[in-house]
């Protein structure tokens, strides 16, 4: 059975280790902030200036300016700091983010990905995306597997406008997580119930099954 979006978002915040800084975009990998495990201590980064997001706020504490890049509320962690965009985007630019979590459109088996804009039907603006898969070392997709219409969106070559190139490295879908290895797509895991013969076929890229693959785990 195809994960939901909080099955994803438990999934990427186990990718997430101790003292790692941490950019969240908006949508899915925004929700892994719900589920950071026990004993792990992140700082998460957010690009319109905050550094040390907490959790959502209850509805007692709510505080109108204290938001994310996708304009929700959210609270301040304990030695959190509040900065400008500039100093934010230098941050981002000068490779002091460990991890990036953002959707997509596309990704191919080269590690590129397709972002922000549909030629002819949508552009949402590529946001600080650019600069984000330009500047942090492990760069975490989060997506659907394939299209409302049955499209896959892991290609052997991406058909939309580049965000970036050669920067994709792990794809977390509501299948299967997936790292992208030597111009291929490596299957690591498997969401519960989903056979691998379904992640195959929804899969245009080349996809390289190592043996058994283990179903998920979230715990």
């Amino acid at each position: 059975m195809a994960l939901t979006r909080k099955q994803i978002a438990m999934r990427v915040a186990k990718e997430f280790n101790d003292g790692d800084y941490i950019n969240l975009g908006i949508g899915i990998p925004t929700l892994a902030a719900n589920y950071i495990p026990d004993g792990v201590e992140v700082m998460l980064q957010s690009e319109n200036g905050l550094l040390g997001m907490g959790p959502y706020p209850e509805k007692d504490n709510v505080d109108a300016d204290m938001i994310n890049a996708g304009k929700e509320t959210v609270t301040a962690a304990t030695g959190a700091a509040i900065f400008s965009s500039a100093q934010s985007f230098a941050m981002i630019r000068g490779g002091h983010v460990d991890v990036t979590v953002l959707g997509a459109f596309e990704v191919d088996q080269q590690g590129n990905i397709a972002s922000y804009m549909i030629p002819g039907k949508l552009v949402k603006g590529m946001g600080g995306a650019m600069d984000l898969v330009a500047g942090a070392e492990n760069i975490i997709v989060t997506m659907t597997h394939a299209s409302k219409d049955g499209e896959s969106k892991l290609m052997a070559k991406c058909s939309l406008p580049l965000t970036g190139v050669n920067c994709i490295t792990k794809v977390i879908t509501d299948l299967a997580y997936l790292e992208i290895a030597n111009g291929e797509f490596v299957l690591r895991e498997r969401a519960p119930g989903v056979s691998v013969e379904e992640i195959v076929a929804k899969t245009a890229g080349t996809l390289i099954v190592p043996g058994d693959i283990p179903e998920m785990s979230f715990a």
